[in-house]
């Protein structure tokens, strides 16, 4: 397994570059003339539904963190234009696909359920008694009182 034919994404996934397809498109932005004469605009696909080095919870679990990036048929696509070289932007692009892919398959902190401290219960309910009476005080007295 040589470090250049594969993409090492975290300690459980590796993915072979193979599987990532690059299409290199013309860039817009600043440049002048050479902007409109070459292609350094790098688009990155990779089918996460299909994805054969994937493993089922891997997947399942990309799908639903990435939802919001694929289209319909589980296709990630990442884009980089940043660099006037395309190397650098295919660079660029392989690097943002790791950091996505990191974060979508972080596993989550469950959230321990805390409870207000003693003396914070007490705070809020002087300050809720000094604010009711400071709002009784404004009133106008009534006849009957």
């Amino acid at each position: 397994m040589t470090d250049a034919a594969y993409l090492r994404i975290n300690a459980a996934l590796t993915l072979p570059r193979a599987e990532l397809d690059f299409k290199a498109t013309r860039a817009g932005g600043p440049g002048g003339q050479h902007v409109n004469t070459s292609s350094t605009r790098i688009e990155l696909t990779w089918n996460v539904a299909e994805s054969p080095s994937i493993d089922d919870a891997q997947r399942a679990l990309l799908l639903e963190r990435l939802a919001t990036r694929l289209d319909s048929r589980g296709v990630l696509r990442l884009v980089s234009a940043e660099a006037r070289s395309q190397l650098q932007n295919r660079e660029a692009v392989v690097t943002r696909l790791v950091r996505v892919l990191q974060d979508a398959l972080r596993a989550v902190k469950p959230r321990r359920p805390t409870k207000p401290t003693r003396a914070s219960v007490v705070r809020r309910l002087d300050t809720k008694r000094k604010r009711s009476s400071r709002k009784t005080d404004r009133r106008t007295p009534r006849d009957d009182e």
